[in-house]
């Protein structure tokens, strides 16, 4: 088959991971993918639409089309496969306005009705697309990564000498800045210790030092691994429950145990106790901080478990296992 996946931008971090990391298992299975920025351009977006009978599957990511582009879209994709991994029906955390909006809740469900098979990254966004189309044709296969290509952490640092780290985007660090009273907490109680963002924007604090990383593809997995204890806090909301993971994943391919909130995702990648700690009061986080910090044997073998679980349950190839049997279900449908 030839698949083009209509994605934001072929570097955004949802085409990577979901759709890019795919591209051996296909080639391997004699598919070919391609991947294509929608335009904003209202006539290339046009063109774009009558040229997709060229395509056996046209997997559309994340957008929300009006009307008249799902219409068209549908009419020359042969095959129509939506994939998601946020709750794009709903605004975000950060928008400042209510998370309910009806134009969005209106093209998820037009899009999820027209698309052959939907393909959620977990499932509370499947069971938001289960209200709109048959369950048959709904799939759930997470996000996941390729744990050969990352680093294991060496855990040689003990005490004040421990590295926080968080990894993530401009746009998702708002959330961690809301948890600055948090943040300076943990530098009181603990003297020494470090925060390392890796991301294209920083923030300062007074108590807790803070290194800057820029992100690079280069570079994530070295600098994940020269930390100790992953770290992620997600608004107790819809929107969060709807994030799949991606950064607590990255660390347990790392090998670092993580500390985390009770929302969403964390509580089916955290087992409390054997690859992190689930912590919702200061005084939760500053414990487990202060626990894994103080013994670099038992974040070795949280590390360890955390790993192990990205290599059974979240691989690449695991994702493209899934793939490949949604391919060969899809219906048949000739070019316009």
């Amino acid at each position: 088959m030839h698949i083009v996946g209509l994605v934001e931008h072929p570097q955004h971090v949802c085409a990577r991971y979901r759709l890019a990391a795919l591209c051996p298992y296909l080639e391997a299975e004699g598919h070919r993918l391609d991947l294509r920025a929608v335009p904003k351009s209202q006539i290339a977006r046009l063109r774009l639409w009558l040229g997709l009978g060229r395509y056996d599957v046209v997997v559309l990511q994340r957008r929300l089309l009006s009307s008249l582009h799902r219409l068209l879209l549908r009419r020359y994709a042969r095959r129509l496969v939506f994939d998601y991994d946020d709750a794009v029906f709903l605004r975000d955390s950060y928008s400042g306005r209510p998370l309910e909006s009806p134009i969005r809740r209106r093209r998820f469900a037009s899009v999820i009705h027209a698309a052959d098979a939907v393909v959620a990254g977990n499932d509370f966004l499947a069971t938001e697309a289960v209200r709109y189309a048959n369950p048959e044709r709904i799939h759930t296969i997470p996000t996941c990564l390729d744990p050969r290509s990352y680093i294991k952490a060496e855990h040689r640092a003990v005490g004040s000498g421990t590295t926080l780290v968080w990894i993530g985007s401009s746009s998702t660090l708002q959330g961690l800045e809301r948890q600055r009273d948090l943040l300076e907490r943990l530098g009181s109680a603990m003297p020494g210790l470090r925060l390392k963002l890796i991301c294209d924007q920083f923030i300062q604090l007074q108590r807790l030092a803070v290194q800057g990383c820029p992100w690079s593809a280069a570079s994530e997995s070295s600098e994940l691994a020269a930390a100790d204890i992953g770290i992620s806090w997600l608004p107790d909301d819809d929107w969060s429950r709807g994030k799949c993971g991606l950064k607590v994943l990255q660390y347990f391919a790392a090998g670092l145990p993580v500390v985390a909130n009770r929302v969403g995702m964390h509580l089916e990648l955290i087992r409390h106790g054997e690859t992190g700690y689930l912590a919702d009061t200061p005084s939760q986080w500053v414990e487990a901080i202060r626990r894994l910090a103080n013994d670099p044997e038992l974040r070795r073998r949280m590390g360890r478990n955390a790993r192990r679980l990205v290599e059974d349950r979240f691989n690449v190839a695991v994702a493209a296992k899934a793939w490949l049997g949604l391919l060969r279900g899809l219906p048949c449908k000739s070019a316009a």
